[in-house]
């Protein structure tokens, strides 16, 4: 099949779906939105984490963070694994019903509880055993993707050392955008331009003044350290100086990026030469079996519940109106799908398949896993633009520039995630923004300068969507006790829950039985445990509603 059919599809599916589903369905009847209800950005704004922000800005920051990668190396490993036609299928599907749902609820709920995580709405509206359990696991997992994306971060930087200059760089470019957004000295517009323009001219810069520092360990612990430093600042300074708008300037990269892969795949318009699906991997890959993994491998573009810690927390305080939320919520992951379509196009037709050992397996091995394929295949994409080499560079600074805007936000959320998990339990004195980001930051700071991060990875893509899971319970438990339709969230629930558990036990038998590791076999039970007790909690919860 050429990738142009498949490209216009998808986005004639997503645009329609947005008004169809989304407007028509999902807003209207589960949520309808009230402008004259005040957001949390406005009755709450303090100008440091509460501070309204323009529903194009916003979109950018959210955009930004709940992208990074993941979009990219889900999709391309999971054509790798089990073909493009499953990897496009459930990116369509779940992006959809389930991935957007997730997200554009997450964010209204918290919008309309004072901004706060989904994790402190479980409290009320499941169980406050349900709400400590759900924090915990959060926060844990919130502070390994800081680790692991500050690894990603560093090691970019090390193998491609022009992305050193774009990547910090930036950050005052940024924050001379929100000083000037803020102050209203020019229209937003104007300041956009001027500050794409300004990162295009400091990737050109990076490209003319490579920087390397040392030996590779050495490059590592100076990067890695400089980027937990800028993780740390990031998240005690007001979100309108530099959060907001270096997320925004970012979004700008990605979809200016992603535009230029469209006209190169209207132009060069390559066939599908990857297979439709992988017929043995039903049974086995190297993720495990299509079912349920495909689920597991591919999170960010589909579903992932990393983005309803974003959605609710740090998002719902800088929502300007309750209507904006389904543009930035709903649209952001539908974004969020076209992207993923996109990479499922790099790896299924940019980059080539043959007999014995195909093109793609040979570049995962030897140019940077599923990034060097991306690179590899926008530069294909890009060639008549650029030429093949440089195309390659800018297909990964892309992916670099994203990065770096999950990463500020995670820590961020790390803040918030501590001072609901034991700010009321500390002294005074250590009450404080600074206190509570270096609690996160110092363990996520240990994992990544130790490779520690790499022993409990695995694990994450399943503890992921588990946390998508667990968040529909949430969500159900919530309009259930509203006397709203539970339909549009009950099945992704049971759906979510079937899917992450199968995965877990399946890795329980492999960690206990077939290729043993007791420390992750041990981690799995564990997430298995967690699971039980939150479907029991809002089974509870349910049971009680119905009784009242």
């Amino acid at each position: 099949m050429n990738s142009i059919y498949i490209l216009v599809f998808s986005l004639l599916w997503v645009v329609v779906a947005y008004f169809w589903y989304g407007n028509s369905v999902i807003k209207k009847k589960l949520i309808d939105p009230v402008d004259e209800n005040p957001t949390p950005s406005h009755s709450m704004n303090d100008g440091v984490d509460f501070y309204p922000a323009p529903s194009i800005v916003l979109f950018g920051h959210h955009f930004s963070s709940i992208a990074g990668a993941g979009p990219i190396v889900g999709p391309i490993v999971a054509v790798t694994c089990f073909g493009w036609g499953p990897a496009a299928i459930w990116l369509l599907v779940a992006g959809v019903f389930i991935g957007a749902v997730h997200d554009y609820l997450s964010l209204m709920i918290s919008v309309r509880h004072q901004g706060v995580s989904i994790p402190d709405t479980a409290e009320k509206y499941v169980s406050k055993k349900a709400k400590f359990l759900f924090l915990v696991f959060v926060w844990l997992t919130i502070v390994l993707v800081i680790a692991v994306f500050g690894n990603l971060a560093a090691t970019s930087m090390i193998t491609k050392p022009e992305l050193v200059i774009p990547t910090f760089a930036l950050i005052p470019l940024a924050m001379l955008f929100g000083v000037i957004n803020k102050n209203r000295w020019l229209p937003l517009w104007a300041n956009t331009i001027i500050a794409i323009a300004g990162l295009i001219f400091l990737i050109w810069l990076g490209f003319q003044f490579p920087i390397t520092i040392g030996t590779p360990k050495t490059a590592y612990s100076i990067w890695f350290t400089l980027l937990m430093i800028y993780g740390f600042v990031a998240s005690v300074t007001p979100v309108w100086i530099l959060l907001q708008p270096r997320d925004y300037i970012s979004s700008w990269v990605l979809i200016l990026g992603i535009s230029l892969a469209f006209i190169g795949i209207f132009i060069v318009h390559p066939d599908m030469n990857a297979p439709f699906v992988i017929a043995e991997t039903f049974k086995d890959s190297s993720q495990g079996p299509l079912v349920p993994f495909l689920f597991i491998v591919i999170a960010c573009g589909a579903v992932s519940g990393f983005h309803s810690i974003i959605a609710s927390g740090t998002t719902s305080k800088q929502l300007d109106r309750e209507k904006d939320a389904m543009f930035v919520g709903f649209g952001g992951m539908l974004m969020e799908t076209i992207i993923g379509i996109v990479c499922v196009i790099i790896a299924g037709a940019a980059i080539k398949w043959g007999t014995g050992e195909n093109e793609l397996q040979w570049i995962f091995k030897n140019s940077g896993g599923a990034l060097g394929v991306y690179g590899n295949g926008f530069g294909r994409l890009t060639s008549f633009i650029f030429g093949n080499e440089v195309g390659v560079v800018i297909g990964i600074t892309i992916v670099n520039v994203f990065i770096m805007t999950t990463l500020d936000t995670s820590v961020r959320l790390a803040r918030f995630l501590t001072n609901e998990m034991i700010g009321d339990k500390l002294p005074a004195k250590l009450q404080n923004k600074f206190f509570y980001t270096i609690v996160a930051v110092i363990p996520a700071f240990l994992l990544g300068i130790t490779d520690s991060w790499a022993s409990v990875w695995p694990l994450f893509g399943a503890a992921n969507q588990l946390v998508a899971a667990l968040v529909f319970i949430i969500l159900t438990a919530y309009f259930y006790s509203k006397n709203k339709p539970i339909k549009y969230t009950l099945w992704a629930t049971i759906f979510m829950l079937t899917m992450t558990i199968f995965a877990l036990c399946w890795m329980i038998w492999k960690y206990f039985v077939a290729a043993p590791n007791y420390f992750l076999g041990s981690v799995a039970v564990v997430l298995v445990v967690l699971a039980v007790l939150m479907i029991i909690e809002g089974c509870k919860k349910i049971g009680s509603a119905k009784k009242a």
